[in-house]
């Protein structure tokens, strides 16, 4: 464990430059003490590392130095090769620079190594689109992901899902993410960060003015804005009861927010579960509720219970009724 800690130590210092006791303990999930008993191991065993004292002081490696460390770890080689997303790489026109470096990285690897490799190529395929969506058609990609590499501010025309629906926007690009097979850039506008869903570009200039890029954490942003995007999505509650066939079935038809109500909920004694359920609207709930048809009774709220009752009504009527087709050739219809 120890000699791990101090080739990362290493490395860090390697691809980072200068950093603190502190920044490598917290790195490492150590004491800085720690950090100091390995740093002084590592002057031991000759690594050209020296520290500065005071605010703008820390640890870094002599200048020129580098070392030739290939210790991957079998698991290491396998995951470096999971890592690689031929599709998404390609969208971004880093298909061939992945490619390359996979040989390259192949070619480095002892025979074992690349042989396990190999295998995890033969064996696994990571799909990030969803099974009703092959994902964006973003022809505006790469020209955003050089502007976020570049720090290149964008002219975008972009369309969004209320009035008006064309709008022109100047960003300042400072990030890029898939999810389900989506792509989205998070931009400085107006000062405030915002998401904007890449194939929703009609147009963009990439403009001559570099960005001054702030402090930015890319992860923790995704993380809050999808925190915050499923609060907002839910608008009230429903009361409910679901059959045991339901309960099966809600885990592969709503979201963990439902799934976790049911689970939370009481069964009676046929086995019917009653639960409060989050919803987002009256309309998107009776579309949902009605994927399960039978095995679900809305108690409340009152108006939507009405309104799948309607539509309840409205399709015994429509199919209980024989289509015109076969009316007429029944004779019920009489001819003009």
């Amino acid at each position: 464990m120890r000699a791990s800690r101090l080739v990362s130590i290493l490395l860090l210092l390697q691809s980072r430059g200068r950093m603190t006791a502190r920044q490598l303990a917290d790195e490492l999930e150590v004491s800085v003490r720690t950090i100091y008993r390995d740093v002084e191991s590592l002057h031991g065993a000759g690594v050209p590392l020296y520290g500065d004292a005071g605010h703008e002081g820390g640890y870094q490696l002599l200048d020129g130095y580098r070392t030739r460390l290939t210790g991957l770890t079998a698991d290491e080689a396998e995951a470096l090769f999971l890592t690689g997303l031929p599709g998404p790489a390609a969208e971004l026109g880093l298909g061939t620079v992945v490619a390359a470096a996979q040989l390259k990285l192949q070619a480095a690897l002892s025979p074992e190594l690349r042989d396990r490799s190999g295998r995890i190529q033969e064996r696994f395929l990571l799909d990030a689109p969803g099974w009703y969506h092959d994902g964006d058609d973003v022809p505006h990609l790469a020209a955003v992901a050089d502007a976020v590499w570049n720090t290149r501010a964008l002219q975008l025309r972009y369309r969004r899902w209320r009035e008006p629906t064309e709008v022109t926007r100047r960003i300042e690009p400072y990030g890029v993410v898939l999810k389900a097979g989506k792509w989205y850039v998070i931009g400085r506008t107006d000062g405030d960060f915002r998401t904007y869903r890449v194939n929703q570009i009609l147009s963009l200039e990439q403009l001559d003015e570099r960005f001054a890029r702030e402090s930015f954490d890319l992860a923790t942003f995704w993380r809050t804005h999808l925190t915050d995007f499923r609060s907002q999505l839910i608008k009230g509650e429903a009361l409910v009861r679901l059959s045991p066939t339901a309960v099966e079935r809600i885990p592969h038809l709503m979201s963990q927010q439902v799934v976790d109500a049911v689970a939370a909920g009481r069964a009676d004694g046929d086995g019917w579960v009653r639960a409060t359920v989050p919803i987002e609207s009256l309309v998107h709930a009776q579309t949902e509720f009605l994927k399960l048809g039978a095995e679900v009774e809305v108690l409340e709220p009152a108006e939507l219970r009405e309104r799948l009752a309607r539509t309840v009504s409205d399709l015994a009527e429509m199919y209980l009724t024989a289509p015109a087709g076969i009316r007429e050739r029944s004779g019920e219809v009489d001819s003009p």
